[in-house]
């Protein structure tokens, strides 16, 4: 069987584009067909997910443009790229993507990403890229995205868990109302024994900045209580 960083590019690289064009105008990417992204991301997963280990999945919404969207890695921004996981590449560096500055904030405070990629596997629900008129768009944005992307969303949980060996009794939801929708997903597939809900990193900066040591705190917490 291939390691775990040639799965997870498989997986990604070859995850389908919806069959119709989305409602509502909101346009889907897989960043993961550009060559550029899929050397990032190989280089990432062979430096972080070369162990074969049964990691705990935490799964966000969908990629952002400027984070995950850019570098193919989930919730990792260039700054972050190439400052937190020292990985040069080419891309520019220009604005900070909120949910990634977060994120590396209780990384770090786990020990770093060589400690916390052992144990940890960070992803989406939803792995492609949504926009709507150029700004970032979350699935659960509207009832008919949600009804379109179900299906895709299904195969999306139901590979990571089964190509990539996830643990099954435990996964973690970045967003409360992304949250519910995973617990609905899970209640469908039985994937996993339980769902731990973490407020958003993206909602944390914005409107929790000023209790953000208590907020890396409480990451620190949760997640540090799932370690075997």
């Amino acid at each position: 069987m291939p390691d775990f960083p040639a799965r997870l590019l498989h997986l990604l690289s070859t995850f389908p584009l919806p069959a119709a064009p989305l409602p509502l105008a909101v346009e889907v990417r897989n960043s993961f067909h550009d060559a550029e992204v899929r050397t990032i991301l190989g280089e990432f997963a062979q430096k972080f997910y070369a162990a074969d280990t049964s990691r705990v999945g935490i799964f966000g919404i969908n990629p952002g443009r400027f984070g995950g969207g850019r570098t193919g890695v989930a919730f990792t921004d260039p700054v972050a790229l190439r400052d937190n996981c020292g990985i040069a590449h080419a891309l520019p560096r220009q604005r900070r993507e909120l949910s990634s500055e977060f994120v590396y904030q209780f990384i770090t405070a786990l020990g770093g990403p060589a400690e916390f990629y052992q144990h940890f596997f960070l992803s989406s629900v939803y792995p492609l890229e949504l926009t709507k008129d150029g700004k970032n768009y979350n699935y659960y944005d509207a009832p008919a995205i949600i009804k379109a992307l179900w299906p895709d969303m299904q195969l999306s949980l139901t590979q990571q868990v089964t190509q990539l060996g996830l643990r099954r009794d435990v996964a973690v939801s970045l967003g409360r109302r992304n949250g519910e929708f995973l617990r609905k997903l899970n209640d469908e597939l039985q994937l996993f024994e339980r769902i731990e809900v973490l407020d958003h990193p993206r909602f944390l900066m914005q409107y929790r900045r000023k209790q953000l040591s208590e907020s890396v705190a409480r990451y620190v917490e949760v997640l540090g209580g799932l370690l075997e």
